[in-house]
């Protein structure tokens, strides 16, 4: 696969992602995909994600905790197999109303036109006030 068909594959990513159709992005994951994000305290989500079942859990469970209130990958940076995407996202924690979002970078992996990892970085502590409250009014 060339540079332009990663930037694609992972492209498809986002717009299935916003489009709600986990089983379709799911299908672009290889079989035992590395599904990352920071360790987060109180963010059910947070954490390592191996293979595909566990990153369907991990989607439902973003969806059971919150709601998306902006999702924007602004900047796509190709380099080989490796796709780095700058954006900023908002979201709202179910549980308490809480705001919280800010700017991200997700750096994927995609060989022989599959996603074989994807890792998150974010505001971690922004994720954690909104979702410290959430706890508090469990």
């Amino acid at each position: 696969m060339n540079e332009q068909e990663n930037t694609r594959i992972v492209q498809q990513c986002y717009k299935l992602f916003k489009s709600g159709d986990i089983q379709a992005l799911l299908d672009l994951f290889s079989e035992d995909i590395d599904f990352q994000m920071p360790e987060i305290e109180n963010v059910p989500f947070s954490g390592k994600h191996r293979g595909r079942e566990a990153t369907a859990r991990f989607f439902k469970l973003v969806s059971e905790s919150q709601d998306v209130l902006e999702f924007d990958p602004q900047e796509f940076i190709v380099q080989g197999d490796k796709v780095v995407v700058l954006g900023n996202s908002l979201y709202r924690v179910k549980a308490g109303g809480r705001e919280y979002g800010g700017e991200w970078a997700h750096v994927w992996t995609v060989r022989g036109g599959k996603v074989l990892a994807s890792k998150e970085y974010l505001d971690t502590a922004a994720s954690a006030a909104a979702y410290q409250q959430a706890a508090r009014a469990r």
